[in-house]
């Protein structure tokens, strides 16, 4: 696996795959996506039409943006693949990561749930490891991520995470300062980028 360099041209948004999130997420979701389109940078996401993943998608596509979706084949139904799109189907989640990250130069992280955590601790224990050095975004509403932020704190004061992982990633609380925050480029602490995955 090769992480991307140089300029910014595609962000990778991990969110949530349900219908019954709130509507001011899904809103949200849909807002990022036209900011996406407008400022060309070409959306790489879960490859699914239900949920803020859907609204991002669609609102991207449907802005003019650059869309490509990322499914593994088991999840092709369940989530109601975007077909408007471009979209790659995999075998596997593990597969699925995997592309995200070797088609994007950053992240950016809106509300979700299980399956979002999950892809969030692996891409920052990533970032931990020095594997990378993408900007990492999350768009907090409300204070959404703050009890993850604080556990995370918990681990650095418990002596197993050293300080400088709280610097990792940037918040914002307003879909307009997303874009921004990922052309500011990585945060602070994030200094070097390895060539490969080990």
């Amino acid at each position: 696996m090769t992480p991307q360099s140089g300029s910014l041209q595609s962000v990778c948004v991990f969110c949530g795959s349900s219908d019954a999130a709130d509507p001011a997420f899904l809103q949200a979701a849909a807002d990022l996506g036209r900011a996406l389109a407008a400022a060309d940078l070409r959306l790489v996401y879960g490859g699914g039409g239900v949920g803020l993943m859907g609204a991002t998608a669609r609102a991207a596509h449907e802005a003019g943006g650059r869309v490509l979706g990322i499914i593994p084949d088991f999840l092709v139904g369940k989530e109601r693949a975007l077909e408007t799109v471009e979209h790659e189907i995999v075998t596997s989640m593990h597969q699925r990561k995997q592309r995200f990250f070797e088609e994007s130069q950053g992240f950016v992280i809106l509300p979700g749930g299980i399956g979002t955590l999950e892809e969030i601790v692996e891409l920052l224990s990533w970032r931990r490891l020095d594997l990378h050095a993408m900007p990492v975004v999350f768009y907090s509403p409300d204070g959404f991520w703050e009890p993850l932020f604080a556990l995370f704190q918990h681990t650095v004061d418990a002596k197993l995470t050293p300080p400088s992982f709280m610097g990792a990633w940037s918040v914002v609380d307003k879909v307009e300062d997303i874009v921004p925050a990922l052309l500011a480029g990585p945060t602070a602490g994030a200094d070097k980028m390895l060539t490969s995955m080990v």
